[in-house]
């Protein structure tokens, strides 16, 4: 990497549309999930069960744990469309140096480099 200290307007332009692509998917799955627990939720089944049926319960609480990921992921894409607003995305949060881009491409919310993360956690 040569000396840059941040990406270009149109790399930026780039990453904000792997984002956009990132959030619509994820937006997408949490919906699913979501809808999954309405719909276990007002079936006759657990109407009548209360969602006493130890299976249909553990399945609920899978989609909720799968959810609240999924809202975790949303706020984590959109924090990172807020950085490329700012012209801040792919800049090392402990180092101040680029990210690479392999990596935000793999993992377009980062804010620690490879090297970062890894002294983390050492």
């Amino acid at each position: 990497m040569s000396d840059k200290t941040r990406y270009s307007d149109e790399e930026l332009a780039e990453f904000d549309q792997l984002l956009d692509e990132k959030i619509a998917n994820a937006q997408k799955q949490l919906d699913y999930y979501l809808n999954q627990i309405k719909l276990k939720a007002e079936s006759d089944d657990s109407k009548l069960k209360g969602l006493e049926d130890a299976a249909g319960a553990q399945q609920v609480e899978q989609d909720q744990i799968r959810a609240a990921r999924q809202t975790k992921m949303l706020k984590h894409l959109d924090n990172a469309k807020l950085r490329i607003k700012n012209k801040v995305y792919g800049i090392c949060r402990e180092s101040g140096t680029l990210i690479s881009k392999e990596r935000l491409k793999a993992v377009p919310h980062a804010t620690l480099s490879i090297k970062a993360k890894q002294a983390k956690l050492k």
